[in-house]
Parts: structure tokens; C-alpha cells; sequence
């Protein structure tokens, strides 16, 4: 009988983690999800069977803990990132330095496959210092670990994001939705392509294929969209209809200053930067086409957790 396969997932815990701990449970692997906190992930258990998915603790600052976490580990996935600075949590130790460690950890663990992701915009010319650590978390795992895959998604939606979710709440409450970036393009992505992207590049990087070892795939949806044109889909959905005011970079700036010292910033500076440059896919870039999967449109996830913001829910 054949060994079952493990998988070391960091950062499952996250947005992304729960549709890929899913996803990587339904094709028969036993998966470690590492984390900060595995009190705080309990719920992802119920996603396997009974004993399939472990929760350890690890932190991507101390080196010992991602050891532990991929011990007799065949593969890993590093999903650790965040989108602001708070506290201890720094772009550079987060997003530059740990990738590396847990891919020097992966390498000495003899693991076979890692998939590292990134984010669409990452560069070493960026403006902004998400975009910045992004590109050198992934060169710090190519040196450490050359047969890596990088995947690179533009804007993640589903029914836990960030995105929607945060604009439909500010309906909800405000007369008018403020419109910073006006003219920037952005390929959302629905989070259930983004898993199965993942998995097929574990799956493949398993079995040696030179197509994914190595490389990196920028991942968009099938609609190339602006702000205004997501923010009038999402007003669509919930029948919450705001006037749409484009906001002055210099007036955003200075609003960014301030939000930037709440718990959880809606807006910071270094995400306007981010909105200067189109987050798209490259021309001539590998995508899901090379990973044989078809991305879906937003339409075909969006009214299911719009509902929720509609005076009479799905019913309404």
C-alpha cells in the first residue's frame, strides 16, 4: 500500500488556506497546516477525515518551528503574507525573509515539491514595499530551492475576501463609495481557482514535470476590470447603489496617513502605491491555460455572498 502523501501548508489558516486545505484533503493527501495559532484554526479540521489534517505551530521567524512543521513532509505551500504592517508583523520579515526560510527548511526536510504564493505586481521596481518584499520573498526561494513554483494572483475574491466584502459593508453606512485608482485594471480571481492551481502545481512538481519546476505562473481571471467596473457589479448584487466620487491621489494620500493607524486599515499609502500600476497578466505570460484550468468569471461566484448585503437577503 502506498504511503499517503503530506503536505505542509503555511498560512492555511487564511483566506486562501481553507479552499486549499479543502481542496488538497479531497485528493487524498494528509496535510499539516502550520500556523501561528492552532487553536485559532480548529475549524479546519472538519474539512477531512478524521486524522487527515493536522494543525502545528510555527512562526516563518524562527527557523526551528518550520522545521518541525515539514518533517517527513513531501511537499509544502507558503501562503504567508499580509497586506499592511502592524505590530511585529513587518513586510520584510514576513514577506522577504520567510520564504527563505522555509524554503532552505523545505530543502533540508527533503521535500520533492513547494509552491510559493506571491502576488501579480510583484517587482524589484515597484513603489510599493508590498509589491518589493513580494518579489524578493520569491528570489530568496528560487536560491534555496530552485524547483519551486511561484504563482503570482492578481485579486483574490470569494466569500470570505477582503475586497467586496469590505466595499459592500462601507455601502451599507455611507451615502457615496470613495474611488481611489481610478483607471487601474485589475484580473480577479475566484480563491477555488487559485487552490486547484496550487494543487495542480504540487501534484505535477511531485512527479518532476520541467514545466512547473522552476517557473513562474501569473494567475487572472477571464475579465479584465476597473474599480468602478467591479464596485458597480458589487452594487448590482446587493441593490446598494452609491455614487461612485473618484478621489484625488493627494486627498487619498492624506487619508491613508491617518487610517493607516487603525487595527485593520481600509487604506494605506503603500496600497495607493499599489494602485498606480495595473494588476494584470503579462502578455506572453504562463497562467492557468498552462496548468490546464479554466478560470471562472466573477459572475459565477458573486451573487452567492452579495446576498448577504441585500435589504431582504437572497430573497430580495
Amino acid at each position: 500500500m502506498n504511503r499517503q502523501k503530506c503536505v505542509t501548508v503555511f498560512g492555511g489558516s487564511g483566506f486562501i488556506g481553507r479552499y486549499l486545505v479543502e481542496r488538497l484533503a479531497e485528493a487524498g493527501w494528509r496535510v499539516r497546516v502550520a500556523v501561528r495559532h492552532p487553536n485559532a484554526a480548529l475549524y479546519l479540521k472538519t474539512l477531512g477525515d478524521v486524522g487527515q489534517i493536522d494543525l502545528v505551530a510555527a512562526n516563518v521567524g524562527h527557523p526551528a518551528s518550520v522545521a518541525r512543521a515539514l518533517k517527513g513532509a513531501d511537499a509544502a505551500v507558503n501562503l504567508v503574507g499580509i497586506l499592511y504592517e502592524s505590530g511585529h508583523q513587518r513586510f520584510e520579515g514576513i514577506q522577504a525573509d520567510g520564504p527563505g526560510i522555509i524554503a532552505r527548511a523545505a530543502a533540508s526536510a527533503g521535500v520533492h515539491a513547494f509552491v510559493q504564493v506571491s502576488a501579480l505586481g510583484a517587482s524589484d521596481h515597484s513603489p510599493s514595499r508590498y509589491a518589493r518584499t513580494k518579489w524578493r520573498g520569491e528570489q530568496e526561494v528560487l536560491a534555496a530551492f530552485p524547483r519551486a513554483t511561484i504563482l503570482r494572483p492578481s485579486l483574490v475574491i470569494g466569500p470570505e475576501d477582503g475586497f467586496f466584502n469590505r466595499f459592500a459593508r462601507m455601502a451599507r453606512i455611507l451615502p457615496f463609495l470613495p474611488l481611489p485608482g481610478l483607471g487601474t485594471r485589475f484580473q480577479p480571481v475566484v480563491v477555488t481557482d487559485v487552490a486547484a492551481a496550487i494543487a495542480t502545481a504540487l501534484e505535477r512538481g511531485l512527479k518532476d514535470d520541467s514545466a512547473v519546476a522552476g517557473k513562474t505562473f501569473e494567475l487572472g481571471g477571464p475579465e479584465v476590470m476597473t474599480m468602478r467596473t467591479m464596485l458597480t457589479h458589487m452594487m448590482e448584487e446587493t441593490g446598494l447603489y452609491r455614487p461612485l466620487i473618484p478621489m484625488p491621489m493627494g486627498l487619498a494620500r492624506l487619508q491613508a496617513l491617518f487610517l493607516e493607524w487603525l487595527p485593520t486599515p481600509p487604506l494605506t499609502r503603500d496600497q495607493l502605491k499599489l494602485l498606480g500600476a495595473d494588476n494584470v497578466v503579462s502578455k506572453g505570460a504562463a497562467g492557468f491555460a498552462a496548468l490546464g484550468i479554466e478560470p471562472q468569471p466573477i459572475a459565477s461566484i458573486l451573487p452567492r455572498y452579495m446576498a448577504q448585503y441585500r435589504a431582504m437577503g437572497q430573497f430580495g
